[in-house]
């Protein structure tokens, strides 16, 4: 008669972990095509005032040309952070984390002007965070 183990908890975690890991690569994907996409829409709000629609009173409204720099600088900067992610440079994870953060509030903050847009924004940087926040290093793995 065979007796069979028990999995050890290393083993048991350790496919938890490598599904967190794919999960860090797909957020380096979202970070690349979050970085591309807020790029183009930084540049259509620089362009043309007339491509968001006009708000009435807005505590923290800001110029439309204002809105269109900062999500170019910022979508600049989660396109090279998540090429650093796919990179897997140790830098990429927490200023990752750091720009999703921004990319969160700064979609919140726009929200009026893209609404059903900036939602999906916000879900998508709730996945990149959560995705890098939960990583764990290959040193952990083997404990």
């Amino acid at each position: 008669m065979t007796q069979h183990a028990a999995p050890s908890p290393a083993r048991t975690s350790g496919r938890h972990r490598g599904w967190v890991t794919g999960g860090v690569v797909f957020a380096g994907v979202l970070m690349l095509v979050n970085g591309a996409l807020a790029v183009l829409q930084g540049i259509a709000a620089i362009a043309e005032d007339d491509v968001y629609a006009r708000i009435g009173t807005y505590v923290y409204e800001m110029n439309l040309t204002g809105w269109g720099v900062v999500h170019v600088v910022l979508g600049a900067l989660l396109l090279v952070t998540g090429y650093g992610l796919l990179k897997d440079m140790a830098w990429a994870r927490f200023a990752g984390i750091a720009l999703a953060s921004l990319s969160l509030v700064a979609q919140f903050l726009f929200l009026p002007y893209a609404p059903v847009w900036s939602v999906i924004q916000i879900a998508i940087d709730v996945f990149v965070i959560w995705a890098l926040a939960s990583r764990q290093d290959e040193a952990d793995r083997t404990v």
